[in-house]
């Protein structure tokens, strides 16, 4: 067998290229291509020979498993099922990137994930329409390639296509971390920060929701983030979001004016229109009206257990905390302060 390279532009992938090779990939052919990490070998993972062949290719130990790359996050609950709020917020902040979490399938196994950061790597992962498993390119006793030239040193007439994208930008291997339970599980050291990794794993997220993400989920969002501060209560994270909300509009000029009172300046507010993904990363949902449970139920059933109306969780009462819109400078600061005596025992009891 002759193994072909083809170069493909780092920046801007070719798209007739990235098609080629993900039609050798679908076909159960091997494909080296380059991730953020180092380069990656592809494999069809629903074709048994084509995985065996890896494994012989790469003299790699049988019992050794793969990890499937993937090219969008919407993608991660087509292999993984009970995935719990901490590790939405370690994907937010770390995919796509060099971290390959190890997540309960839906088969009720283990399954690793990774979503590198490479233009040419998700093209390719988009573009096959199968799953992709990818370890490194290169015979399992050698070093991991950081360019094709390594690829080809070890792997030449063994597989059928490199695509040189350049030199890789970190040349360190992806940390792999356990995150089925907690503690997680550093299962492999590599490019991701083990501290923050660990820190986001023991964090908790309360999203505050109202109407328009402009007022009263504001109040409550940076009154929250300052009583926990004055607590010490460092590893709770707090958002806020509205179920009507147009985004990227400031804050109400009451709201501002109230805030600032308290010595916060919420003048860099921008409103967030709700989304499934926010109600993913978030542990507990505070609504200001019933309105707003019925809609998150609507949009997101599967979320209902973690909503509650902020009286509700506060006092364990129904009480709503009416908009304030369109009132007088005074309805603003009634709403405020019943806000604010809720946010308190929020604090305590988070």
């Amino acid at each position: 067998m002759k193994t072909q390279v083809i170069k493909v532009d780092a920046l801007n992938p070719e798209i007739d290229k990235i098609r080629e090779a993900a039609l050798i990939l679908a076909r159960g052919g091997l494909v080296a291509f380059p991730t953020e990490t180092v380069y990656g070998l592809g494999v069809n993972l629903e074709d048994k020979k084509a995985i065996a062949r890896l494994y012989e290719v790469k003299n790699r130990p049988r019992d050794k498993p793969l990890s499937i790359h993937i090219a969008h996050e919407h993608d991660i609950e087509r292999f993984a099922g009970d995935i719990s709020p901490y590790i939405w917020r370690i994907i937010n902040k770390f995919w796509p990137g060099p971290l390959t979490l190890v997540l309960r399938s839906r088969s009720n196994g283990n399954v690793g994930l990774r979503m590198p950061n490479n233009k040419i790597a998700l093209s390719l992962l988009a573009e096959a329409g199968v799953p992709v498993v990818a370890p490194s390119a290169n015979l399992s006793s050698n070093p991991p390639p950081k360019d094709a030239d390594s690829v080809l040193k070890d792997l030449d007439g063994r597989i059928d296509l490199i695509i040189d994208g350049g030199q890789v930008e970190l040349g360190v291997e992806s940390t792999v971390v356990d995150v089925t339970s907690l503690p997680i599980k550093i299962l492999r050291s590599g490019a991701i920060n083990i501290t923050m990794l660990e820190k986001l794993s023991q964090s908790k997220e309360v999203l505050f929701v109202c109407t328009g993400n402009s007022c009263r989920s504001v109040m409550a969002q940076y009154l929250l983030e300052k009583e926990l501060k004055s607590l010490k209560k460092t590893s709770i994270c707090v958002s806020s979001c509205g179920v009507s909300a147009i985004e990227g509009l400031g804050a109400s000029s009451s709201v501002i004016s109230l805030l600032k009172e308290e010595g916060v300046d919420a003048k860099r507010h921008l409103t967030v229109r709700l989304s499934r993904e926010i109600v993913l990363r978030a542990d507990v949902v505070l609504v200001m009206e019933t309105m707003h449970k019925r809609e998150i139920e609507r949009m997101y059933p599967e979320f209902i257990d973690k909503v509650y109306l902020l009286s509700e969780f506060a006092d364990n009462i129904a009480v709503i905390v009416d908009d304030p819109i369109g009132k007088p400078q005074e309805g603003y600061r009634e709403c405020y302060l019943q806000i604010k005596k809720l946010v308190k025992k929020v604090a305590k009891k988070i």
